[in-house]
């Protein structure tokens, strides 16, 4: 029997169980919005949201995993590209772009140039320092996680701030060395 083919983005959105994404960008806006009137300060709703997002994406590692049809990647390049092409694709139903490469191949820019979560979003003068987003970095952060890469993920451009894009900053801080429960041989 053929390996099965790791499967595109367009392919896994194609046949991924949706939800109206109205519904699903104005829910997300009244927690982004509950949880600036319970935290009142706006670097603690992007603590709170980065947290949300990273418990999100320790979990949505697997379904991405099991859909997706996609082997371990053979470096962070990889990696990075398969987030940016597969990963949105399958969950966002955009795709990203992934630039600005450092010469050790551990840090690089995933740049967005459509973001479902912002449609109807305006932001008051108020919530300036939101990153209104911050739900994707911990996304991101939890799900490379979960697969032994521990990264940081940080917001560089954002068109709610007045930028022409909505830019994400990865950076690989270490490779995480596979541990598991017991040794075979005993």
């Amino acid at each position: 029997m053929a390996p099965v083919a790791p499967r595109s983005g367009d392919a896994v959105f194609a046949n991924i169980e949706r939800v109206n994404a109205e519904l699903f960008t104005l829910t997300y806006g009244a927690i982004v919005r509950q949880l600036l009137t319970d935290l009142e300060e706006v670097e603690e709703v992007n603590k709170q949201l980065d947290q949300m997002g990273y418990n999100i994406g320790i979990r949505l590692i697997d379904e991405f995993l099991a859909k997706s049809n996609i082997s371990r990647c053979v470096d962070f390049k990889e990696t990075a590209e398969v987030i940016a092409k597969v990963g949105f694709k399958m969950f966002l139903g955009v795709s990203a772009s992934v630039t600005n490469w450092e010469a050790d191949g551990t840090c690089c820019s995933l740049v967005l140039e459509d973001n479902p979560l912002v449609d109807f979003v305006e932001l008051p003068d108020t919530c300036q320092g939101l990153y209104y987003c911050n739900i994707l970095s911990g996304v991101i952060r939890g799900a490379l996680e979960m697969v032994s890469m521990k990264t940081e993920v940080t917001w560089v451009r954002d068109m709610l701030r007045g930028d022409d894009a909505y830019e994400l900053r990865v950076k690989l801080l270490k490779q995480v060395p596979e541990e598991y429960p017991y040794k075979d041989d005993e």
